[in-house]
């Protein structure tokens, strides 16, 4: 007698994100890099990586990207927020796992937008909603596993404010080197011109 095997679903980590435009992506690698200069104990970020996730939202079966794009990207009725590069802060802040750039939210924007995205997920049941409030971020990178990474210096941030356009919807792949993130969906936000 043949035994029928059920095959498991194909399953993806995934997010959503916003995207900054690419000259303000480029600032912000650059001047992380010289922030990072002679630190080994620390992994940066790579340039194409960096984003400001709105929802994690774990494990999720391949074939509902499309349904999760939808939810995500039906909530985004607002322009496109603006943030302000403010400083770096270490998460945690005794021993660090990970720098941050922390971003000034103009307006309110991102918090509303996030809050929307999240709730529509929530609802949809494809993302638990976090117990701690929302927290505009940047990873910048993160401290090498067994190492010990003391506070960066206090050099100023790219400060000129962007405008963050690209709503994304994220496959996150762990690698050694680092996670490589694949867009598996896009929503251009409204500007304000």
């Amino acid at each position: 007698m043949a035994k029928t095997l059920r095959s498991e679903p194909a399953l993806a980590r995934m997010f959503v994100a916003l995207d900054p435009p690419d000259d303000a992506r480029s600032a912000i690698a650059a001047w992380r890099d010289e922030l990072f200069a002679g630190r080994s104990e620390l992994r940066p970020v790579a340039e194409q990586a960096l984003h400001v996730t709105l929802a994690f939202l774990g494990w999720q079966e391949e074939s509902n990207a499309e349904a999760i794009a939808g939810a995500a990207f039906g909530a985004a009725g607002i322009r496109a927020p603006v943030l302000t590069p403010s400083g770096v802060e270490a998460v945690p802040p005794r021993r660090p796992r990970l720098f941050a750039l922390d971003l000034d939210d103009e307006d309110g924007r991102c918090g509303e937008l996030q809050e929307g995205v999240a709730g529509a997920l929530a609802t949809e049941r494809f993302y638990e909603p976090e117990k701690r409030p929302f927290w505009p971020h940047i990873t910048l990178g993160r401290v090498k596993r067994g190492a010990r990474a003391e506070p960066t210096g206090e050099q100023p941030p790219p400060g000129a404010p962007f405008m963050a356009t690209a709503l994304v919807l994220y496959r996150s792949t762990l690698r050694p080197q680092g996670a490589l993130y694949e867009p598996l969906a896009r929503l251009r936000l409204g500007r304000d011109d």
